[in-house]
């Protein structure tokens, strides 16, 4: 069986697709991702990658947009926009990317199409080669239909890895969410859990205002804090300001996945992919609110109890400890990573996908 794979140009977007992707290839059957620009940062993975908008510029795209709309701009940077500020620009990244995928398809000829929600030109595609498209969820946000990027054709399957202790009850067969951030080794002293309690904290791939205002705080904070810090990836204007506090580390790119069980707690940005990790690494969060999806997300990690929302700017010493220390910040994490495992791994969904065939 041939199985195109098409995802938003996005490492955030892309990267939550390999597992599946991954278990169809070792299932035997031919596997080609559909991505471009950021998204083909998939290419580590060792599957085959087809850059379907070659030149795509997201940025570009996204500036447009704002200076259209600059009300749903302001909204959408403060995480207040709902569905208006994705359904416009998702909807000019799959004006951009259809062509190409659709041309794919006709010359690759897919016996199946997995797309994640904001690739709806995947269901396009999919529709046009009269075969059967699935619905991969990549993220913790409202189901395709209320982003308000209406839908080309019912899809023939639908998989839903957002836990419902955290998102609620979803239509879809519940697959585990294997956290995928990129393969790689660590360097000796990330491999253990050091003696004190070791904080990592992440930034977005996606650049935009306010990147930096994460770390700087943390930094800010750190000497207070009786733990190790870890900065990954941290901004050149962090690092060149001079001495950072004796407990603060820095590490180029790592696989997060492999640094989060050496964790204590994680403070990152709010992105989807970070959220999942944490969850499935039982790791207490401190998710900074910010743009697109990431306040949404901020605010259900801490409503589930397994982490907290603190806006950049007022991240202190003493909600770094409580990271590490409080106990029922640990328990729901730990009770969120075993909602995750108890759901079906995606090496046991492809026979099902097999079936879609007919």
């Amino acid at each position: 069986m041939r199985v195109l794979v098409v995802s938003a140009p996005l490492v955030g977007h892309v990267f939550p697709l390999v597992p599946l992707a991954r278990a169809l290839r070792d299932a035997g059957h031919e596997v080609l991702i559909a991505t471009a620009a950021e998204g083909l940062a998939v290419r580590g993975a060792g599957l085959p990658v087809e850059d379907v908008a070659p030149g795509f510029r997201f940025g570009l795209i996204a500036a447009r947009i704002m200076l259209r709309h600059p009300l749903i701009a302001r909204a959408e940077l403060a995480g207040d926009a709902g569905t208006r500020g994705v359904a416009l620009l998702f909807g000019a990244v799959n004006a951009r990317i259809a062509d190409g995928v659709v041309k794919l398809a006709d010359r690759w000829k897919p016996d199946l199409v997995v797309h994640e929600p904001l690739a709806v030109a995947g269901a396009l595609a999919a529709a046009h080669r009269g075969v059967p498209a699935v619905l991969h969820e990549n993220s913790l946000d409202k189901p395709l239909r209320r982003h308000g990027v209406a839908e080309v054709a019912p899809h023939a399957a639908r998989l839903t890895i957002a836990p419902p202790s955290v998102v609620g009850a979803r239509p879809g067969r519940p697959m585990r969410c294997v956290p995928y951030s990129g393969d790689g080794a660590l360097p000796d002293w990330l491999r253990h859990r050091p003696p004190r309690p070791r904080i990592a904290v992440s930034r977005s791939t996606v650049g935009g205002p306010g990147g930096g205002d994460l770390m700087r705080a943390v930094v800010a904070a750190a000497a207070g804090v009786d733990a190790e810090i870890v900065l990954v990836r941290p901004d050149r204007a962090i690092t060149r300001k001079g001495t950072l506090p004796d407990n603060v580390r820095t590490v180029d790119w790592v696989p997060l996945t492999a640094v989060l069980p050496t964790c204590a707690g994680i403070v990152h940005h709010g992105g989807a992919g970070t959220v999942f990790a944490a969850f499935a690494a039982s790791v207490p969060q401190l998710v900074v609110p910010g743009a697109g999806d990431r306040t949404h997300n901020a605010r259900l990690v801490a409503a589930r109890g397994a982490g907290l929302a603190v806006p950049a700017k007022e991240i202190t010493a003493a909600d770094l400890t409580r990271l590490t220390t409080d106990t029922s910040l640990a328990y729901a994490a730990a009770e969120v990573s075993q909602e995750l495992a108890a759901m079906a791994e995606p090496a046991e969904i492809v026979e099902e996908l097999e079936a879609l065939r007919g």
